[in-house]
Formats: structure tokens, C-alpha cells, sequence
């Protein structure tokens, strides 16, 4: 396996490649877990050649605190890919590799879609992820990118991100992973205590009934019995639900028969901020 944590490394590895090969990319943030890994096999079914970024990505951070308790695992995360394979080229550079000229944002105009949800609450987060996918393109230049559903919010933007650079990569979205419980998985979900790692089932079990009811009932309906679930609950607080066109991620009005659409969840666990989403249809 190689470890490159400079850029002309990773530039120099490549030169002796075949432009007839591909390259899939797998950007992280490092803390892997079977959800990293389930879109590395992904990629290396699909490629000739694999990166995995282990980057924690300052910019993209919009609480210092989340910044520092964010889990860096360098050691076990090359454990974890040398199980997966030796062929994994692992890029694992410095903040001051990637921004040489200071550590800040570039700024986007994803068309409304940094606006909702995960935009709403977390200012500037998606200038960051913007910004730091971009510049991993540019270094790795992948033919394909794997992304999880997880964050689904953020793949529709790298997806749009893509589409605006003309960045000639191809983005694909892989199935969401989940615990035994339902929980998807994340590596926040190392800092739950076993009781509030129980009690996180609750999220999924209520993404499914909420789906149910999608069938009858209508968006409002099914975002007011969610909302009033969680108020029952002492143990989990929610922070947002709603229900959008899973394209353009706008919460809908009205129900339309040949419209796809999704329904996403933020919810803390004490000071642990759980993501998740559903299809509905």
C-alpha cells in the first residue's frame, strides 16, 4: 500500500500510469468504518486504480469545538484499507499541503441547494466542502467518485459542483450503511454511550414509519406526527425533519405522482448531532 501525504508524491506515482487506466477517488475524513469501506469496494470493483483522501478538512467546520473532538485515526484507518486491499494509494496530506495560501473557503453558488437543511444550520459548511472536493479533483484528477447517500445533501452538491467546474469526473452515489439497530453509520457514533446508541434506533425506525405514512398522508401531516414523536422522546432532540423533491431538495407542498422525494433528519444525542435520509418513493 502506499501513503503519500504530499501532493507531488501522489503527482509522481501517477505519471507512470496508463491514461487508459481508471482512477476511482474515495475522499474521507479519516475515523473509517464499514460505510468507508462498503464505497471503497465499490471503487475498487470499478477501477483500475483506488485513492482514499484521509483529510479532516478545517474549512468545512463551522464549530472550532466539533473541529477538535473530530476523531484522527491515521494508524487504524490504514488498518482498516490494507484489509480491503493493498492496491489502496492513501493521500493523507496536511492542512497546510492543501491550502498553501492560508486556510479558507472559496465561494459557490450551488443554485439554492447550500441553502436548506444542513445549510441552514451550519453556515458555510458547504463553501467548505466545496471547496475541499474541488481541490482533491484537481489533485487526484479521478475518473470516477464514490460519495455515501448518508450525506445525501452533499452529494447532490458535488454533484452540481461538477456540472459548474466542467470537472470531468463522474459521481456516484453508494447505498447508505447502517448498524444493526438502523443507525446509519458514522463516526460520530463512537462518541454515543451504549444507552444513547440504543436509543439513536429511534431515527430509522422513525424514517420508516414516516414513510409509511407518506403513502396516505400528506407531507405536513407526516412532519407534524414526527416532530410530536421526538417531543415524546427525553433521550433524542430534533433538530430539523423534512420532506423535499430529492433532486432539487425543496421542501414540497403538494404531493406529485411523478416526482421523486426524500425525507431528512437532524437529531442531537446530548451534544452528538445525528444525520439521516429516506427515500419515500
Amino acid at each position: 500500500m502506499h501513503i503519500f501525504h504530499k501532493i507531488e508524491e501522489l503527482e509522481n506515482h501517477f505519471s507512470t500510469v496508463s491514461k487508459e487506466e481508471s482512477v476511482g477517488m474515495v475522499p474521507t475524513m479519516g475515523a473509517l468504518h464499514k460505510g468507508h469501506i462498503s464505497l471503497v469496494k465499490k471503487a475498487l470493483n470499478d477501477n483500475n486504480h483506488v485513492i482514499v483522501s484521509i483529510f479532516v478538512n478545517p474549512t468545512q467546520f463551522n464549530n472550532a469545538e466539533d473541529l477538535e473532538k473530530y476523531p484522527q485515526t491515521l494508524k487504524e484507518d490504514v488498518a482498516l484499507l490494507t484489509e480491503a486491499s493493498k492496491k489502496i494509494i492513501v493521500f493523507a496530506p496536511s492542512a497546510q499541503e492543501i491550502y498553501k495560501s492560508g486556510i479558507k473557503s472559496d465561494t459557490y453558488n450551488f443554485g439554492g441547494l447550500e441553502k436548506v437543511m444542513e445549510g441552514e444550520f451550519r453556515d458555510g459548511h458547504f463553501d467548505g466542502v466545496g471547496t475541499i472536493v474541488e481541490k482533491l479533483f484537481d489533485i487526484g484528477k479521478p475518473d470516477n467518485a464514490y460519495f455515501g447517500e448518508k450525506d445525501y445533501q452533499q452529494l447532490q452538491i458535488i454533484k452540481k459542483l461538477v456540472s459548474l467546474k466542467k470537472i470531468p469526473v463522474n459521481i456516484i452515489g453508494c447505498p447508505i450503511v447502517r448498524e444493526e439497530n438502523g443507525l446509519a453509520m458514522s463516526s460520530r457514533n463512537e462518541r454515543l454511550t451504549p444507552e444513547l446508541r440504543t436509543e439513536a434506533s429511534f431515527i430509522y425506525k422513525t424514517l420508516n414509519d414516516a414513510k409509511q405514512k407518506f403513502g396516505t398522508k400528506s407531507a405536513l401531516e407526516v412532519t407534524k406526527w414526527v416532530t410530536a414523536q421526538f417531543a415524546k422522546n427525553k433521550l433524542l432532540e430534533l433538530e430539523y425533519f423534512t420532506i423535499t423533491n430529492a433532486d432539487n431538495l425543496q421542501t414540497i407542498k403538494r404531493k406529485i405522482k411523478t416526482k421523486k422525494y426524500r425525507a431528512f433528519i437532524a437529531v442531537y444525542a446530548k451534544d452528538i448531532r445525528l444525520i439521516d435520509n429516506i427515500a419515500l418513493n
